[in-house]
Formats: structure tokens, C-alpha cells, sequence
């Protein structure tokens, strides 16, 4: 079989594509793209499904910047969740799929990123109550037994890979057109320490990179919520699609 039949044949096998790392304004600080923009985006490109991961960190759930309205846990977390429910909201007029993730960021250490698959408001609540700490004290007292936990982007610049006992996977390709990711370390570091779960994302943040639906999961079902894609991610069954052309086996 030539390549091109081979390409087709995984195609089909694993028709729906997800974006993993995806951002909304201003739910993360960093975001330019509103939810509706952001299902439109997607819609428009024939994705079936996005994770909306905003940033989970200091500068987002604390108030510090004009942009984060609310003084209580409550409020800040409906707030940050809305960027997930908007987005779903407009996604469900489109016929996209939108699910809950996170990415968050410790503050007790480093500018390391963390993505959450396996979401809902009960594990963000447990995400607020315990971010403020650092990687090993949040993997010890947070359970997440039906999610998935791995590093974002661990071979960007100012980033260091997390002990790997304490992850789940790693993405081993991020998108993002602003920085170096150093993805041939990245893969090299999860066949060292042999992650059954490696991720892709496009982690879209800006409208005027081209880097929207740069990236994709393909999988062979679309899962149902944030909990089956989790179980979708920890059973290795995908493929991830670079360019829009590319088939990459994990």
C-alpha cells in the first residue's frame, strides 16, 4: 500500500478531529478570539470538536487585572467556566462539539503548564482550592482518577520537564507559531519515560497567526464529554493531523 492509500485508509478509520489546546478572551488574559469567534473559527474549518483550556493560574482567578470580575471563589469560577459554556453554547448552533479542559500553572514554582482532560465544575472547584500550591503537593491531594494530567509545551523555553512520575503524558506537539517548542525533545522524552499518552494542539490564542486548526486529534467515535475523550487519550487509540495534511502516529 503507497502512502497516499495508507493516508486515506487512516482518514477514515479516524475520521473526527478535536482541537486539544484552545483560548478565549478574556477568559484567558492571553486569548483573542471571543467564544462565538472561536466556534465559528472551528465550525468553519469542519472540526468536530474543540477542548476549551483556558489558563488556570494567578493572574487569571485572582483579582489583579481589571478584566477578572468577582471577589469570591464562586464568582471567579463562573466566571473563568464561562469561557467553556459560551463557547459550547455558540458550538452547539454550529454542530461543534465544545469540551471543558484546563491549563494550569502552579503558583508555589515555575512557569510550567499543566493540561487537565476528564473536566467538570467539581474538579475545577478542587483545581481552585488547591493551584495556589505546587505540582507534587496538587498530583498527592487532588484525585483524578477518571482524567487525564499532562505537561503543556515541557520543551519551551523558560520551561522544564516535570518529574515524570507525576504526569499522566505529555503534548509532545504544540502549534504554536510565537514560540520554539523543541518537539523532537519532547518526543524524545516521552519514549524515555515511555507515556502511553502524548498529545497535539494547535494552543490557539491569536487571530492574526494562522495558527487555528493548525493541529488535530483524530479519533475513530467523538467523544461524548470531557470524561470519555479522557478515556479516549488513555487508551492510545488516535492519530494526531499537522497542517490540515499530515497523518503523525503518536
Amino acid at each position: 500500500m503507497n502512502a497516499s492509500k495508507l493516508k486515506q485508509k487512516l482518514e477514515k478509520k479516524y475520521p473526527y478531529r478535536i482541537e486539544l489546546h484552545a483560548h478565549t478572551k478574556p477568559h484567558s488574559s492571553c486569548g483573542e478570539a471571543e467564544p462565538e469567534k472561536l466556534a465559528e473559527i472551528y465550525a468553519g474549518k469542519g472540526y468536530d470538536g474543540i477542548v476549551v483550556t483556558n489558563h488556570f493560574m494567578g493572574y487569571n482567578l485572582h483579582k489583579d487585572g481589571e478584566y477578572l470580575p468577582g471577589e469570591t471563589k464562586e464568582e471567579r469560577l463562573k466566571y473563568y467556566l464561562s469561557g467553556y459554556s459560551e463557547t459550547k453554547k455558540f458550538g452547539e448552533k454550529k454542530g461543534l462539539k465544545v469540551y471543558l479542559g484546563l491549563e494550569i500553572r502552579f503558583s508555589k514554582e515555575n512557569e510550567n503548564d499543566y493540561l487537565i482532560y476528564g473536566v467538570d465544575e467539581e474538579i475545577a472547584s478542587m483545581c481552585y482550592d488547591n493551584f495556589r500550591e505546587d505540582l507534587a503537593y496538587f498530583r498527592e491531594n487532588v484525585p483524578l482518577p477518571k482524567s487525564v494530567f499532562v505537561q503543556a509545551h515541557p520543551f519551551r523555553q523558560g520551561v522544564s520537564p516535570a518529574n515524570p512520575e507525576l504526569l499522566d503524558g505529555i503534548e509532545t506537539f504544540n502549534m504554536h507559531p510565537g514560540h520554539n517548542q523543541r518537539t523532537g525533545f519532547a518526543c524524545r522524552f516521552a519514549k524515555e519515560n515511555s507515556f502511553k499518552i502524548r498529545t497535539v494542539g494547535s494552543d490557539f490564542h491569536h487571530l492574526d497567526k494562522g495558527h487555528e486548526g493548525v493541529s488535530a486529534l483524530r479519533t475513530k467515535v467523538l467523544p461524548k464529554d470531557s470524561f470519555h475523550l479522557a478515556e479516549i487519550l488513555k487508551s492510545g487509540d488516535y492519530l494526531f493531523e499537522i497542517g490540515e495534511t499530515a497523518i503523525v502516529l503518536p
